[in-house]
């Protein structure tokens, strides 16, 4: 479990001004978490100012942790809302301070989620620590390890709470799917185009066979 200083001991360690560490907390530029209206800084936070090595380790017992939720259509809001749930058990069961719930009803592949953007400028205003999703896919279905490397560089750990994906997910990959190829076949003879409806419909049918 990772320790926290006082802003006094921080600024000990550092060389600074309590005023200074203040400015930084307000500035973003380290981060902070308040406990008790009194500013509580991660030793982690500490030893990257100094340029000490940071070992990768869970969110600390104070992480200021936000759910992001996520289904592709209107007709898995019960779906939506199970995500919520099983994700603040999981978020108590370790101590975190749950600060946010953020929804998305979109496809995985589609990357003007409103939600997911909401996070990205949550994340630069340094309003917390942890991301907590229930799957890998349902943050993105491609290109995961992008969007963590993002959340880390505003120093926001992604954390996925469970590995295996339900199998009732099969009919949105099946979506996801159509969707791409969707796009491909757009660009390449445009949609009011005979070929593009040929294939879409050529696809559709392929994932209804047995």
């Amino acid at each position: 479990m990772e320790r926290y200083l006082s802003t006094r001991e921080a600024c000990r360690i550092l060389g600074i001004a309590n005023r200074t560490i203040r400015r930084w907390i307000k500035e973003g530029r380290i981060r902070a978490v308040n406990v008790n209206g009194r500013w509580r800084i991660p030793e982690s936070e500490v030893k990257r100012i100094l340029g000490q090595p940071v070992s990768e380790v869970q969110p600390p017992r104070l992480a200021r942790v936000v759910i992001y939720a996520r289904v592709s259509g209107s007709s898995q809001r019960a779906e939506l809302d199970n995500q919520v749930e099983a994700l603040k058990k999981y978020a108590e069961e370790r101590g975190w301070s749950i600060v946010g719930v953020v929804r998305d009803i979109a496809s995985g592949i589609n990357e003007d989620r409103r939600g997911l953007w909401r996070l990205v400028e949550m994340a630069k205003r340094r309003e917390f620590d942890a991301l907590l999703v229930a799957y890998r896919d349902r943050l993105t279905r491609f290109g995961f390890r992008y969007l963590e490397e993002l959340f880390k560089s505003h120093g926001v750990k992604v954390e996925v709470a469970f590995q295996e994906t339900p199998r009732d997910y099969y009919q949105e990959l099946v979506e996801d799917m159509i969707e791409i190829v969707a796009s491909f076949a757009s660009k390449m003879y445009g949609k009011r185009s005979h070929k593009y409806k040929k294939v879409v419909e050529a696809v559709e049918q392929a994932v209804k066979d047995p």
